[in-house]
């Protein structure tokens, strides 16, 4: 007598694993060692060499992670090799001014110690948090790393999922993931059209050393030209986030460090004292990017390759990692279920979780950045009052708080507490 269970068994076992994941950044390991929890095997296809991501020199790249990230850390057992190199955010300070004079009027002052769960968020260094995503998939039996590795072709049949790779390989999975970035190659691949537009705006990343303590503050000044965030690393060091416009932005880029620095001082302020560059420059365009749908054929997309917002929130890693965890809850309940991981009702279960929220939050930021990136006499009156009047709600403030935690909303069992 035929038995369609082991049919199905053996289909599975001809996979070369459950899940293949093109992206091999931060999103991408993550969904493997979430997935890996459930039993679920996956292989990450990453473009760069893994000696590229394991360097340890500091380039003053960070990520703000919101409470809800660092809780998602802490379930995959990262966040206690993390945790030494975190710096814990206590207090946000909002501020609208113009270049020299930032500081005048303080619009909002979110402080930790008003919420019960302890500090909003960490900053951690980019460095960090890769090696600690390598180290994790290597000591992991359900994962495999693929580097050095480029997709360049995806094929869908009835209950599988082959690509071929830049080397001529090629591998097959139940469930493919593009984690692939803004120009997902694996979204065009799957005909998936974006929405979108440029804002004029060019972000200056980089980290600097200071003389005083930051005291675990961050700061987000709002300038006409766009905002700029400082953000507190462990010792005498903060990350910075500085919009200007795209042409300015190139002329300032061009500069010498020493150059550079006078330019970013008055915007600064010398709250911490001197001020010197700790680690080298970057700048990346600033514009809205959404995937018209998270799901297609045996196919799922987080992180960038799904959504791209302005980073005046500071959420693109956040939402990002809220997908994982999402995708990670749908994808073990249905293995549970001992449904298909890939039909597409179980994929419609993730698209609508996470669609909705991600338009929102991309709105949010869009509306944020057209609102506060301008020196219009009457919007400057209009945001500092609405600041003040959050400022002077302790409810509202702390309801501010916990949405900045990411601690609101229909948690994935990964980022609860």
């Amino acid at each position: 007598m035929d038995n369609p269970a082991a049919g199905r068994i053996f289909a599975v076992m001809e996979h070369d694993c459950d899940i293949l994941i093109v992206g091999g950044g931060l999103n991408g390991p993550a969904l493997a060692l979430a997935c890996a929890k459930a039993g679920l095997s996956s292989i990450v296809v990453d473009a760069l060499p893994e000696a590229a991501r394991q360097a340890g020199d500091f380039d003053g790249r960070s990520y703000a992670l919101a409470l809800s990230s660092v809780r998602m850390l802490a379930r995959l057992g990262l966040w206690e090799t993390l945790e030494p190199n975190a710096q814990a955010m206590r207090e946000i300070k909002v501020t609208d001014g113009r270049v020299g004079e930032a500081k005048v009027f303080l619009g909002l002052h979110f402080d930790s110690a008003e919420i019960e769960e302890g500090p909003m968020g960490q900053m951690l260094e980019d460095r960090h948090l890769r090696r600690a995503l390598l180290d994790a998939m290597d000591a992991a039996p359900l994962v495999t790393h693929h580097a050095s590795s480029t997709v360049i072709a995806q094929q869908m049949t009835q209950d599988s999922v082959t690509v071929t790779l830049d080397n001529g390989k090629t591998l097959s999975a139940r469930l493919l993931i593009g984690a692939d970035g803004r120009q997902s190659g694996t979204a065009a691949r799957a005909g998936i059209r974006r929405t979108g537009w440029r804002y004029g705006q060019t972000a200056l990343v980089c980290a600097i050393a200071h003389e005083r303590s930051h005291g675990g503050v961050a700061h987000q000044f709002f300038m006409p030209a766009g905002p700029l965030a400082i953000l507190p690393l462990p010792g005498n060091r903060s990350s910075i986030v500085w919009s200007e416009s795209d042409q300015r932005a190139r002329a300032i880029h061009a500069l010498s460090d020493e150059d550079y620095l006078k330019v970013l001082c008055p915007r600064f302020g010398d709250f911490l004292g001197e001020i010197s560059l700790a680690g080298q420059r970057f700048t990346y365009p600033l514009g809205l990017t959404l995937a018209n749908a998270f799901v297609a054929e045996r196919l799922a997309l987080v992180g960038d390759a799904a959504h791209g917002m302005h980073p005046i929130a500071g959420q693109g890693l956040n939402a990002g990692l809220r997908d994982v965890a999402a995708l990670a809850d749908v994808l073990t309940q249905a293995k549970a279920r001992g449904e298909d991981i890939a039909s597409p009702l179980v994929l419609e279960r993730y698209q609508q979780w996470r669609r909705f929220d991600t338009a929102s939050l991309a709105a949010a930021t869009d509306l944020f950045n057209r609102l506060f990136s301008n020196d219009n006499p009457l919007l400057r009156l209009g945001r500092d009052l609405g600041m003040a009047a959050v400022n002077a709600l302790p409810g509202l403030r702390r309801n501010f708080m916990r949405e900045a935690a990411g601690i609101t909303g229909d948690l994935p069992e990964l980022m609860r507490h």
